[in-house]
C-alpha cells in the first residue's frame, strides 16, 4: 500500500464526491489530501505544489478539464510521467476504460464504489508503480 504519509490530490466537480474519497482515504490512514474541483484546477495544484503529490484520484466528468484531459496532461509533463493516477467516474464503457489506459492511467474505478474497492484499487495501483 501507498505510504500513509502520501499527498494525495482528490479531484472531482461534486464537492460530496470529493468528501467521500477523501472520507475513504482518512480511514485507511491518509493525511495529507488536496482537493480540486476540476481539471484545471487540479493541474494548478499539481504543477506548483511542493513536494509534488504521490496520488491522484479523479473524476472523469468534469467542467473546465476533465478527468481524461487532465490525465494526458499530468502524462505529457515528464515530472509527473510516473504519478499514480486513479480515474473515478460512472463510465464503465469498455471503450472509456481503453482510452484511459491508453492515456496512462493506472487504475479505474468505477461508481458507485465501497471503501472496500477503493482500497483494492489503491493496492493494485501500487504495485504497478512499486513494481510489487
Amino acid at each position: 500500500m501507498f505510504d500513509l504519509n502520501t499527498k494525495v490530490l482528490v479531484v472531482d466537480d461534486m464537492l460530496t464526491m470529493r468528501k467521500l474519497v477523501g472520507k475513504v482515504l482518512k480511514e485507511l490512514g491518509f493525511k495529507d489530501i488536496i482537493e480540486a474541483k476540476d481539471g484545471a484546477e487540479a493541474w494548478a495544484t499539481v504543477s506548483s505544489t511542493n513536494p509534488p503529490f504521490g496520488l491522484v484520484i479523479s473524476d472523469w466528468n468534469m467542467p473546465n478539464c476533465t478527468g481524461l484531459d487532465f490525465l494526458k496532461r499530468v502524462r505529457s509533463d515528464s515530472r509527473f510521467i510516473k504519478l499514480p493516477f486513479l480515474m473515478v467516474t460512472a463510465e464503465a464503457e469498455k471503450g472509456q476504460i481503453i482510452e484511459a489506459v491508453q492515456a496512462g492511467v493506472t487504475n479505474y474505478v468505477i461508481k458507485p464504489f465501497t471503501a472496500e474497492i477503493l482500497k483494492e484499487k489503491l493496492e493494485v495501483a501500487h504495485k504497478k508503480v512499486s513494481g510489487g
